[in-house]
């Protein structure tokens, strides 16, 4: 061992049988991704707005919020959903900004429960190819949005040794350390 350092083997558990990105990870014993809620997970503040809302303001107010999908409420239920994705798709059909926003969102989307679990809300975004996803209460008001970068900030805090020793590519061996 350089430096004269004393060199102690060290044995990690690895189960392969749950692992992220194809990566096998370290076991935490205290991280169940079928028992934390999406609380954990980051959650921000829902952007929303009625549906008689034209589209040219919900762009102007996604653009203030710096954010990439609004909430359309009706009632204080959740009406519909409006993404980026969305609006590229109005941009390149050439379709009028001034249509009420109801006309163009994407009516009952996928949703999670404030009750639901992190594992859950993996699986539905996984599955349903979504970036962010409406978080509603009992009663169907949208009380936060998750979206993957909170999912991904969940993933660092619990897994920061899988997370920051990724390989470019994750099926990828590396048969000695990189870097400094």
């Amino acid at each position: 061992m350089p430096d004269g350092g004393l060199f102690i083997p060290l044995v990690v558990e690895v189960r392969r049988e749950r692992s992220f990105f194809g990566v096998p990870h370290r076991l935490e014993p205290n991280l169940n991704l079928d028992a934390e809620l999406i609380a954990e997970a980051h959650p921000v503040e829902p952007l929303s707005v009625v549906p008689d809302t034209s589209v040219r303001e919900v762009f102007a107010l996604m653009k203030a919020q710096k954010t990439g999908s609004v909430i359309i409420c009706s009632d204080g239920k959740v009406a519909g959903i409006f993404t980026e994705r969305d609006a590229l798709n109005l941009m390149a059909q050439g379709a009028s900004l001034d249509a009420p926003i109801s006309e163009v969102m994407i009516t009952t989307p996928a949703t999670l429960h404030a009750d639901d679990t992190v594992g859950t809300a993996v699986k539905r975004m996984s599955e349903g190819g979504y970036r962010r996803l409406p978080v509603v209460d009992g009663e169907g008001r949208c009380v936060s949005f998750l979206k993957v970068s909170g999912i991904i900030r969940y993933l660092i805090e619990h897994f920061p040794q899988t997370v920051y020793n990724l390989p470019p590519e994750p099926s990828q061996v590396m048969q000695t350390r990189e870097g400094a």
